[in-house]
């Protein structure tokens, strides 16, 4: 029904950018928290961003000032701009909506991606 398929994870340097995208199809009515979360190997899935509908974002601790999370509506895409990275950001990365499908429209349903990698050598 819905997919939501990422791009942009990789290998990059400490000190090095990379631009995380999530574009999500099906039969969606409307999407309105998207975010991206990240999990190590043994570890919780953790929050790194998110953004409403109407463009409220809200961040981890670790990442304010060197992420930025941003959403095209019209494409039902969400990217993740990161800078300054570093190794401790390797991690995979998931991308996450909470969206009302074309039916039934009474309730919100929560889908994530497949998962991209970041690794962050030093």
């Amino acid at each position: 029904q819905v997919q939501l398929v990422e791009s942009g994870g990789g290998l990059v340097q400490a000190g090095g950018s990379l631009r995380l995208s999530c574009a999500a199809s099906g039969n969606i009515f409307t999407i309105n928290t998207m975010g991206w979360y990240r999990q190590l190997p043994g570890k919780q899935r953790e929050l790194v961003a998110a953004v409403t509908s109407d463009g409220k974002t809200n961040y981890a601790d670790t990442v304010k000032g060197r992420f930025t999370i941003s959403r095209d509506n019209a494409k039902n895409t969400v990217y993740l701009q990161m800078n300054g990275l570093k190794p401790e950001d390797t991690a995979v990365y998931y991308c996450s909506a909470y969206l009302v499908l074309t039916l039934p429209r009474s309730l919100e349903y929560h889908y994530w991606g497949q998962g991209t990698q970041v690794t962050v050598s030093s």
